[in-house]
């Protein structure tokens, strides 16, 4: 029988929303490019990311030479409103993750909903790092959409 202890050190349910001041439009373009081309860590190196931005789309780290690591697979996309992307993400070990991106119109611009869900052995590091990271990338999206909105719009 698993406790309830038990299925909690199994889990991990992270929840961010992000306030936007850019189009839908802006925002899920500037969303796709901090998740591919633009995804850096907090100290700023290049995360060499790539993304397929179609159903069944690969999510994955470019080392070149075919060399590289799967991160998943996009499962949903509905332009400009949903990503959804599942697989290992940056665990190597028994893991399994759902990460969704819901977009909506709000005054004054666009709000992200983001859910990242994970079942397995996930280790405490990951468990420590995994909101500073989401928080990095989300932070340089939302950057870039403002930027480009101001430039476009």
């Amino acid at each position: 029988m698993i406790t309830e202890r038990a299925l909690e050190d199994l889990t991990l349910n992270i929840t961010q929303e992000i306030h936007v001041k850019a189009t839908l439009e802006v925002t899920f373009a500037a969303l796709l490019e901090q998740l591919g081309r633009e995804n850096d860590t907090p100290e700023g190196k290049s995360m060499q990311m790539k993304i397929e931005p179609w159903p069944g789309g690969r999510w994955y780290r470019d080392l070149g030479g075919n060399n590289g690591h799967f991160w998943g697979h996009v499962q949903a996309i509905k332009r400009p409103t949903l990503l959804e992307i599942t697989g290992p993400l940056f665990m190597s070990y028994p893991a399994l993750s759902n990460m969704q991106y819901r977009l909506s119109e709000e005054a004054g611009g666009t709000l992200i909903r983001f859910h990242h869900k994970a079942l397995g052995l996930i280790e405490e590091e990951h468990r420590q790092n995994l909101v500073k990271g989401w928080t990095h990338m989300h932070a340089r999206a939302k950057d870039r959409a403002e930027s480009k909105d101001k430039r476009t719009g």
